[in-house]
């Protein structure tokens, strides 16, 4: 009685179905573990076709089939047969860190400055075949430490669409930690940036665009770029734009030996990562409540002892430009949503025409299809994305002031934000619709109920919208202004720090840290005077502009906890 009672498999039965399971976590982890990289990003519309492709030895223009994959993975093989056969292709790279330029003067230009002698004239050189062959509607795939990829488009429209499709992969693998909520990956947008510091590199740039791998291949690429330029720049063969291509063969080589170390690196640290957190786990939960006291009271004492000379600092240097910065971000941000706002509206109004109209279930059918495709459609999306790269130049003006020159991984952040939304939207639209439509209702009900769903979705939208636009404005002034606000108070306040150090110490948690208070200490400081601004300026637009059918006045988000937004 009680006992467990005997298994009717025997034991060959019990092995056979043990070979199974193992069989079926064989054949399955491979996907799971592809689908967890995977749901790191949003969709990539898949997109693939001809194109002509500068490769070989030496180069040669040839035909080849490209497929931009959904992970944001470029692959290229010979001929469309190989690929749909499912071959291998002839070669294949993650888009992070690339940048597309479609002017082949613009290409060669850049080629020029690769190389100290790239300028000289270039009449006497050997046959080109990037001269040789012009190029109407070329696509040039430029990275700071790999290879160039060349590619040419059979018409100007064709290079378009590739064009769009490429940026949104660049752009979807560069920010894929920013993007993330997990701890783990803040932990390590912060190590980054203190590594930098302890460094003297306070600014912010754009070497956190990628995986972890990925980014601290950047950081090491450019910690020996100088070295490298030094020492094999002299001896490579060649000379003007062959010596440039041979010089990026070369940084692709290497790029590739540090970014496999990089990625062997942190895969042996993991075991150790699990160890960490489990321990951190078991030791905070018990002192949480003594810990958090005793950082308040080691706050509450940097802030009066720090208060003086970072008040000095903000008064002097950061105050004049803070409300032109500020103003330039709400207003770009603010135009990007609008157009968003407008896209979502223009897809919902279409539906209902055709409701009214009593279209075919086919033509309803392929309309809400492509309406749920909106927010992967490059084409229809760029008209938002665009807003945020007008105001690039100006923003990387102002910004360059503070040492920040991160500008494109804003501009990312403003195109991930308006996708997002309009993912959002989309996906709630159709459930409301999905959730009220039923067979029961003639044309008429069902016209008056979408109607219904979509005052609701514009609702929410600009509910949505406007908290996630304050919490973008803060996170990105704090990104521009904090690096630079601590880099000026570090000769004066660096020495204070110590005599606080013995009762942090005193904890022996590694999770509480001087460092870390004295941050928060100047961060709340700095989110005081951006609240500020950011309310200012959020009046003055609200004085100065009348809400429309497409722009609405957003009303003022909370004031951030420290280390909500992570650059």
């Amino acid at each position: 009685m009680g006992g467990r009672p005997s298994s009717p498999l025997d034991k060959q039965q019990q092995q056979h179905l043990k070979g199974q399971v193992d069989t079926l976590l064989r054949n399955f982890l491979p996907c799971y573990r592809g689908q967890l990289a995977a749901s790191k990003l949003p969709r990539v519309r898949e997109h693939r076709g001809p194109l002509t492709q500068l490769r070989g030895h030496p180069p040669q223009w040839q035909p080849t089939f490209c497929v931009l994959r959904g992970d944001g993975r470029l692959e290229w093989f010979s001929h469309r047969e190989e690929y749909e056969n499912g071959d291998r292709p002839l070669g294949s790279t993650t888009l992070t860190g690339y940048t597309v330029l479609t002017s082949q003067r613009e290409y060669l230009r850049l080629l020029d400055a690769l190389c100290p002698d790239s300028s000289r004239d270039h009449t006497q050189e050997e046959p080109d075949p990037l001269l040789e062959m012009p190029v109407s509607s070329p696509l040039f795939l430029q990275h700071p430490f790999r290879q160039h990829l060349c590619f040419s488009a059979a018409t100007g429209e064709a290079q378009r669409a590739w064009r769009l499709a490429l940026q949104g992969g660049i752009r979807l693998r560069g920010t894929a930690l920013q993007r993330s909520q997990a701890p783990a990956a803040r932990a390590f947008l912060d190590a980054i940036r203190l590594y930098r510091q302890q460094h003297g590199q306070f600014g912010n740039d754009d070497v956190t665009l990628g995986s972890d791998a990925e980014v601290l291949t950047s950081v090491l690429m450019r910690e020996l770029l100088p070295a490298l330029r030094a020492q094999t720049l002299p001896g490579l063969r060649g000379a003007g734009r062959a010596r440039a291509w041979a010089w990026t063969k070369l940084l692709d080589a290497v790029h590739a030996a540090v970014l496999a170390g990089a990625s062997a690196g942190l895969r042996a640290f993991q075991p150790e990562k699990d160890e960490l957190l489990a321990a951190l786990e078991k030791t905070i939960r018990p002192d949480v409540d003594q810990m958090l006291r005793l950082r308040a009271r080691v706050a509450a004492r940097l802030k009066a002892e720090v208060q003086g000379p970072l008040e000095s600092c903000l008064r002097g240097k950061v105050d004049a430009q803070l409300p032109q910065i500020t103003q330039t971000l709400l207003s770009t941000v603010e135009a990007e949503l609008a157009a968003v706002r407008t896209l979502l509206t223009q897809g919902m109004d279409r539906l209902l025409r055709l409701l009214r109209g009593s279209s075919s279930s086919t033509q309803l059918r392929k309309e809400v299809y492509s309406f749920g495709e909106m927010p992967w459609d490059p084409e229809l999306m760029q008209i938002c994305y665009r807003e945020a790269k007008r105001s690039r130049g100006q923003l990387g003006q102002l910004a360059a002031l503070f040492g920040f020159f991160g500008t494109q991984s804003l501009v990312f952040g403003a195109q991930d934000l308006a996708q997002q939304l309009m993912a959002d939207a989309v996906t709630t639209f159709l459930q409301l619709a999905d959730q009220c439509l039923t067979t029961t209702l003639d044309c008429d009900q069902a016209t008056q109920q979408l109607e219904r769903v979509r005052g609701r979705v514009l609702k929410k939208f600009q509910s949505d919208s406007s908290s996630a636009q304050r919490t973008f404005i803060h996170g990105w002034l704090l990104c521009i202004f904090l690096p630079f606000v601590l880099s000026q108070l570090e000769p004066s306040c660096k020495a204070e720090l110590l005599k606080f150090e013995g009762d942090v110490l005193a904890v022996g948690s590694p999770a509480l840290t001087i460092e870390g208070i004295y941050e928060d200490v100047v961060r709340g400081f700095l989110l005081q005077r951006i609240n500020r601004d950011v309310e200012t300026e959020a009046q003055r637009g609200t004085c100065s502009r009348q809400p429309g059918p497409s722009t609405e006045v957003s009303p003022l988000c909370p004031q951030l906890p420290p280390g909500t937004f992570q650059c």
